[in-house]
């Protein structure tokens, strides 16, 4: 089965040690749940590094990207529950991209991930997903232990809509970056894949200048409807 639509949100964030219990039980039992019931939204997934930082990941796939700046989804970023606003205010890091989906290859829910973030020349965004779609991700994914990729690019108008509301503190994005994601059954399998795959060699050919961040994550838990 593909991801749940053609959106999604993915959130890094890193708390205190002393923090990550009630971080932890507050996306368990909160902020997930919250997140999937609302329109457009259908399934949420967060996991834990295994390699690499920031140590959280969360991913919410909704309908189209459009979903993450409509009022009532800006409304509710500037009116956060209490036990939001208390862990949110714990937060070390928190990094926020509002995604595309260009390639779709994911297959069902796998135990693991590997996180891949580049910034390629916007002109060749083209070739780039040709690159993705026809070759890289196909190959990749036929590797043992592995189930699915996909990859997605930042929508800078929806990243930066809640700054325009005036409903979050965080610097705006200028930066198109882009997100693969590669799933399968263990942590091994899809480290080695992703930096077997994605070295800045070959990535060149389409204006990465800066070698891809790539982190490796653990399912932690998840919910859909």
């Amino acid at each position: 089965m593909p991801l749940l639509g053609k959106g999604m949100l993915v959130v890094f964030t890193e708390v205190k040690a002393r923090d990550e219990r009630d971080l932890n039980e507050w996306y368990n039992r909160e902020h997930i749940d919250e997140r999937i019931n609302l329109p457009g939204f259908h399934r949420a997934r967060r996991y834990a590094a295994v390699r690499g930082s920031p140590k959280y990941l969360a991913t919410y796939e909704c309908d189209t990207v459009g979903d993450l700046a409509t009022p009532g989804y800006l409304r509710l970023l500037a009116n956060q529950t209490p036990w939001s606003q208390a862990v949110m205010a714990k937060f070390s890091h928190f990094h926020r991209l509002t995604l595309r989906i260009q390639v779709d290859l994911a297959h069902g829910v796998g135990g693991a991930v590997a996180c891949v973030r580049f910034v390629p020349d916007a002109h060749e965004r083209k070739p780039l997903i040709a690159w993705l779609q026809e070759t890289a991700l196909p190959n990749l994914i036929t590797r043992p232990g592995l189930l699915g990729a996909f990859a997605a690019e930042t929508d800078l108008e929806i990243t930066n809509a809640p700054l325009q509301e005036k409903s979050m503190d965080h610097p705006k994005a200028d930066e198109a970056e882009w997100v693969v994601m590669i799933e399968g059954a263990d942590a091994a399998s899809v480290s080695a894949a992703a930096r077997t795959r994605f070295k800045l060699a070959a990535l060149k050919p389409f204006g990465v200048t800066v070698a891809p961040t790539i982190g490796t994550y653990r399912l932690l838990f998840g919910n859909q409807r």
